[in-house]
């Protein structure tokens, strides 16, 4: 696909999307498939041979559409709500197209720096104080999670990390090993399914 494909193609998959956004709430919210069907609608081995984008679109509707939860129907309550927005699918393009993996100022400063700012943004929403914040005297601050798992995980290490540090400080001699051993972390059983993994005690 050169350069003046991707601009055609690119057209008709944002009319794609506007439709199906724009007709969602004629769709079934929840597919009515059992686990494995589609395994029977591709071939058992991967193609030597690439598709037609033609085809491809095709087997959008034929085979991933019937086995999709469509979070954004209005008719959709589960779990939590999805940000989604036109806007918010053109910055995925574009974020796509630069393509930089932001782990470090250097590998890309503008995505560390914005991000850096953007959660100042959001700490001076919430009132925090200005220990929080990394555009001030001090050392807060803070980075976006990719997912909801991904910060929960976050929040128990730091948690662990709190503890440890305050049984240190009242027993400098004691391994840290037989401390973080018999850490124990409480939850409501409404937990995210995430943390059932984990060695947590649920409470009613």
């Amino acid at each position: 696909m050169d350069a003046t494909e991707f601009r055609r193609r690119g057209k008709e998959m944002v009319d794609l999307i506007a439709d199906y956004l724009e007709n969602i709430e004629q769709r079934t919210v929840y597919p009515d498939v059992e686990p494995g069907y589609l395994r029977s609608l591709i071939p058992e081995e991967a193609p030597e041979e690439p598709d037609t984008y033609e085809d491809v679109v095709k087997d959008i509707e034929r085979v991933i559409m019937p086995g999709v939860t469509h979070w954004h129907s209005p008719y959709f309550y589960a779990y939590f709500p999805t940000a989604n927005s036109f806007p918010a699918m053109l910055a995925d393009m574009l974020s796509g197209a630069i393509g930089c993996i932001g782990f470090s100022w250097a590998a890309s400063p503008a995505c560390t720096e914005l991000e850096t700012v953007m959660m100042d943004w959001l700490g001076k929403m919430l009132k925090l104080p200005e220990d929080f914040i990394a555009g001030t005297h001090g050392q807060g601050g803070g980075v976006i999670q990719g997912t909801a798992s991904e910060a929960t995980l976050v929040a128990l290490l730091a948690a662990r990390c709190r503890a440890v540090r305050m049984i240190l400080a009242s027993d400098p001699q004691r391994p840290e090993t037989g401390i973080t051993s018999k850490l124990v972390a409480y939850s409501s059983d409404q937990v995210r399914f995430l943390l059932l993994l984990l060695l947590i005690l649920l409470l009613p």
